[in-house]
């Protein structure tokens, strides 16, 4: 049986756009063995508490077969990222025996988007000349800055948007200008070379 990466996201929205960056991720990697399950949504300010991410963790494997790898993707929001991540990555290690990976989009993961704003022209109302701003994962408002970059009477819906962006957003562009997305990248690399050698 193929092993499957089972992603942890905060919200419905990551529900669907982040199986979409997985699996361009391994489309990429030629991985054709390994699934993307479908996401375990647990709420932002409940898995940073004792004993929330663990029940995630657990739950998520219960009702999901055939899971090799996990992945927990947060926004940082107000949390440094690199004091937030290691504290919940020994927390899954102290969980599971499974290899695990811990992202913390800086601040907001459309700050990405924002990242790889030159590949989104015309896509969902961006401006034909739209372009990244510096540092785009200091903004915070990273959903408001993608609905100035839209057309007139266009907003940014994190509902249609997000999974839509997350199919079109070029990964060099956006590794090459958000430390957070880089980081993604790499550690879900990792897992899908983990679970192709299990």
């Amino acid at each position: 049986m193929n092993s499957a990466i089972l992603p942890i996201v905060e919200g419905q929205t990551e529900v669907e756009s982040v199986p979409i960056l997985l699996r361009r991720i391994c489309v990429q990697m030629q991985a054709v063995n390994i699934q993307i399950a479908r996401p375990y949504r647990v709420k932002r300010n409940k898995v940073v508490k004792a004993g929330e991410l663990e029940r995630a963790i657990e739950q998520g494997i219960r009702d999901r077969s055939n899971i090799g790898a996990i992945l927990l993707l947060l926004d940082a929001e107000d949390d440094c990222p690199a004091a937030l991540a290691p504290e919940l990555s020994e927390r899954c290690r102290q969980t599971t025996h499974l290899p695990v990976a811990v992202v913390l989009a800086n601040i907001e993961m459309e700050g990405w988007f924002l990242g790889g704003k030159e590949s989104l022209r015309g896509v969902c109302g961006i401006k034909p000349d739209a372009v990244a701003p510096p540092n785009p994962e200091s903004i915070r408002g990273a959903k408001e800055r993608l609905s100035k970059n839209m057309e007139y009477g266009r907003r940014y819906l994190e509902v249609d948007d997000q999974p839509t962006m997350a199919t079109q957003v070029n990964s060099d562009l956006t590794q090459g200008r958000c430390p957070s997305f880089d980081k993604f990248l790499r550690e879900v690399q990792n897992l899908i070379k983990k679970s192709q050698v299990n």
